[in-house]
């Protein structure tokens, strides 16, 4: 018999056939090619072998005089509809320990699908290692090989630091306190400069702009920066015209409390930030604490910061949540003035409901300040017990006069 004919019979009758014709078809081509049929059927047409045999046994039962016709709804039930909270439990169990390149819409786990279901089972859940893929699939997970993507050495408590920053942002949640994510955005050349990217335009009338990327005087560079709401998915940029110090990044925060946090949480008591562990918010950076240490007095805030490891600013929200959503929005259009970038920067939204309000910062931050180690003695900070050094919070002096 000509197995091509098989393939080719059924590709022209493919856009007929529902799932129930797709198995008699595969069947009757199974029965018609004898002996070994339903291996040759299953490879030529890519219906599984267990849906070629339905469809023999369908036909059969058929010239028997027997009607079998499933009920609306009818047939087994998916896994993860007799067992709610089976996605819930998986999903538990990567993020902590998630890994890969935020910025891409995929994600993956270092834990084996087998080394997950003997966990889920543990936690009650029936699941094989089968389905467990599929539903990583569904999940935007895929295996991914390693890539040279760290930006220094890894520190040994790196994991741990993770985990600690995923329970610290979980215990706050919980208590309806607000969590945000704080970085500067990337410097940008404000004028009529090349902008990477592509957009739509009429075809040979690409948009012109100046062939040199050199700093225009009078409009300089802008510093956005920003703070991510991990709670509500909104965002608040406050582009800086000045230095990017440490003063600039709490001002910032200031200003996206009194402008958007205190009336999103008017009962807060806490503040959770989590940063990188340099530039402007850098744990080492002795002005951070001292200018943190005002915004807790002006606020009544306790403000507790989690800093990530060296070497991992990608992993910070904001990086993948706000700032990659921000450069895709003003891809390809040249950033000419403040008002452009203050407008792209607001109109930037996604799928999932995110929200950004942002602000021209005109004030002048005075660069290479020292702080001595008396002024920091004054800042009233207590240190967590797991790496003070990147966890600790700041909480009001209160003034008794």
């Amino acid at each position: 018999m000509d197995i091509e004919g098989i393939k080719q019979r059924f590709e022209v009758l493919t856009p007929f056939l529902n799932e129930r014709l797709r198995r008699i078809v595969a069947g009757a081509e199974a029965k018609v090619y004898g002996y070994g049929g339903v291996s040759v059927v299953s490879r030529q047409t890519g219906v599984s072998r267990r849906a070629v045999v339905s469809g023999c046994q369908e036909i059969k039962q058929e010239a028997a005089g027997v009607k079998r016709i499933r009920k609306v709804g009818g047939g087994r039930k998916k896994s993860v509809d007799n067992d709610p909270g089976l996605i819930r439990d998986l999903e538990g169990l990567i993020e902590p320990v998630s890994r890969g390149d935020p910025e891409s819409s995929l994600r993956w786990t270092c834990k084996s699908v087998r080394r997950l279901s003997a966990e889920l089972g543990r936690l009650g859940h029936k699941a094989s290692h089968d389905l467990v893929a599929r539903l990583l699939g569904n999940l935007g997970y895929s295996l991914q090989a390693n890539r040279k993507t760290l930006e220094g050495a890894s520190h040994p408590d790196r994991n741990a630091q993770f985990e600690y920053i995923y329970r610290k942002v979980k215990e706050y949640q919980g208590i309806l306190q607000p969590v945000i994510s704080v970085d500067t955005k990337k410097k940008e050349l404000v004028g009529n400069f090349k902008n990477q990217g592509r957009e739509w335009r009429p075809k040979g009338q690409p948009e012109k702009v100046g062939g040199h990327d050199f700093e225009i005087p009078e409009l300089g560079k802008v510093a956005p920066y920003g703070i991510y709401d991990q709670t509500f998915n909104e965002g608040w940029v406050n582009v800086g015209v000045d230095h990017d110090t440490a003063a600039f990044a709490v001002e910032s925060i200031r200003r996206w409390w009194y402008s958007m946090g205190n009336e999103r949480y008017p009962q807060a008591k806490q503040l959770l930030i989590t940063a990188d562990s340099g530039g402007s918010n850098g744990y080492r950076i002795k002005l951070w604490k001292v200018e943190l240490q005002k915004l807790a007095n002006d606020t009544g805030l306790s403000i507790s910061v989690c800093h990530f490891p060296p070497g991992t600013s990608k992993w910070n929200k904001i990086e993948h949540c706000l700032f990659s959503f921000i450069s895709q929005n003003w891809r390809g259009k040249p950033l000419i003035s403040h008002e452009v970038i203050i407008k792209l920067i607001a109109a930037t939204t996604t799928g999932k409901g995110l929200k950004v309000q942002c602000q021209l910062d005109n004030n002048l931050y005075q660069k290479g300040l020292k702080i001595s180690n008396k002024e920091l003695a004054k800042v009233n900070i207590q240190k967590d017990s797991f790496h003070g050094e990147w966890n600790y919070t700041v909480s009001p002096i209160i003034n008794s006069s």
